[in-house]
């Protein structure tokens, strides 16, 4: 491991900015390095939004150069990897070989061991749990020099699923993925008119479809509150071969002066969006289904040199609607929506981690170019209304939350604490025990 000068930090939404000293890992076999005094924190791709990649004054662990294979059976569907290795790398071995992640995030461009540490969820919660629910057994190593291969049902393995860096560097991990015939998703596109339409068709397709997910219009109101566009999945048969489609790749090369995204350009979008023709059925190649916004390279830019917050919230089923329908109406009123908006129910499977965001409930994801005061205002209101339903903030996209909510929403966090590797810490975690 080598260190360089110490730089400038952010998560994907580009705020908050720490500036830390950069550890490079490039051997999983090496100790870690313990600088005579300051804290230590995991550093994957950078594609968590806010602080909990962050370590303000002390060391960042950058485990990009832990991306080697170890070892992989293409007859039982058998991964173990190092955890710098991307989805995006992961991906490119296994689908060939008729392979796929059993479960897989929004992005493709996340290192395996940040998928652990934040123990992602996607489209298919409801049938197959978290990424940690597919994890035979990992390689933690503490400061202290213990290398723990951790397994399920294990308190180490509880503590460091979803423990955010916390417990340590996690080196290696092993999968389970699941079999697939080709590279092609069967799809299914609904238009929805308003809310309660939308949890009548998320009733009904969620028992036939493993993946479900439904994009929200932040900006529509009265009757159409809530409306958008359902679309369901699963992956196709053997002989499926529709025609070639081209995947086109956009890079935005600079950050723009201000934010591209405001109120007239997300009225439009939206509306566009909601009324553009779509094919009831149809067969979409697995990138565009499961990542829709990798195809843009350096999208946080979008937003100008202010960052964005992502706000992503559960509640539970009883309160979900009338907590969605309050913060929904909200987002209208302020003319500060969302063109993403990502609407998806959590099924009943338990979660691994003491720490894991998902538990049963609807969950809402959102992003919000910073408009200094006038957005912290509204995401203020909207915790309100979340605390108000029983609900919890998702730290991984997370840069704002209030201590007492985490503690609230976390119960075992004060049983999470004596797993803290002692010379790891984050900002955010900071944020959250150290203030009421």
């Amino acid at each position: 491991m080598s260190t360089v000068a110490r730089i400038p930090l952010s998560g994907w939404g580009r705020l908050p900015i720490s500036r830390q000293t950069l550890l490079h890992c490039r051997d999983r076999s090496s100790p870690l390095p313990l600088p005579d005094h300051g804290t230590l924190l995991p550093y994957g791709n950078g594609r968590s939004y806010g602080d909990v990649p962050l370590n303000d004054g002390g060391y960042a662990l950058l485990t990009r150069g832990l991306d080697r294979f170890i070892a992989f059976d293409a007859t039982t569907g058998l991964l173990r990897a190092e955890a710098g290795v991307t989805l995006d790398e992961v991906l490119k071995l296994i689908v060939q070989q008729g392979w796929f992640l059993t479960v897989t995030p929004g992005t493709r461009f996340v290192t395996l061991g940040g998928c652990l540490a934040n123990d992602v969820h996607g489209k298919n919660h409801h049938v197959a749990g978290c990424f940690s629910a597919h994890v035979t057994r990992f390689e933690l190593l503490r400061s202290d020099g213990e290398r723990r291969i951790c397994f399920p049902n294990d308190p180490w393995f509880r503590a460091t699923a979803g423990g955010l860096g916390l417990t340590g560097l996690i080196t290696w991990l092993e999968i389970h993925l699941q079999p697939i015939a080709n590279a092609w998703i069967t799809l299914e596109n609904r238009a929805f008119r308003n809310l309660e339409e939308y949890f009548q068709i998320n009733h009904a397709r969620e028992a036939v479809w493993p993946y479900t997910v439904a994009w929200i219009d932040c900006a529509a109101r009265g009757s159409a509150l809530g409306r958008g566009v359902y679309m369901a999945g699963r992956h196709a048969p053997v002989g499926t071969n529709p025609p070639p489609i081209r995947h086109s790749q956009w890079t935005l090369p600079f950050t723009p002066p201000f934010s591209l995204v405001n109120t007239p350009v997300l009225r439009t979008f939206n509306w566009l969006y909601y009324h553009a023709p779509r094919p009831r059925l149809g067969y979409s190649h697995y990138a565009p289904f499961f990542f829709p916004l990798d195809h843009v390279r350096n999208w946080n830019r979008i937003y100008g040199p202010r960052g964005f917050y992502q706000y992503q919230f559960l509640v539970p089923h009883k309160s979900a609607w009338a907590a969605l329908c309050e913060v929904l109406d909200r987002i209208a009123c302020s003319g500060q929506g969302s063109f993403l908006a990502v609407l998806k129910s959590f099924g009943n499977l338990p979660a691994q981690g003491m720490l894991s965001f998902p538990r049963p409930g609807v969950t809402l994801a959102l992003d919000f170019p910073n408009r200094g005061a006038k957005t912290s205002r509204l995401l203020d209101a909207l915790d309100d209304v979340i605390r108000q339903a029983g609900g919890a903030l998702y730290p991984a996209k997370d840069s704002r939350m209030r201590g007492d909510d985490f503690q609230r929403a976390y119960p075992e966090w004060q049983e999470f604490r004596s797993y803290i590797d002692p010379r790891f810490s984050s900002d955010f975690w900071r944020r959250v025990t150290e203030q009421g």
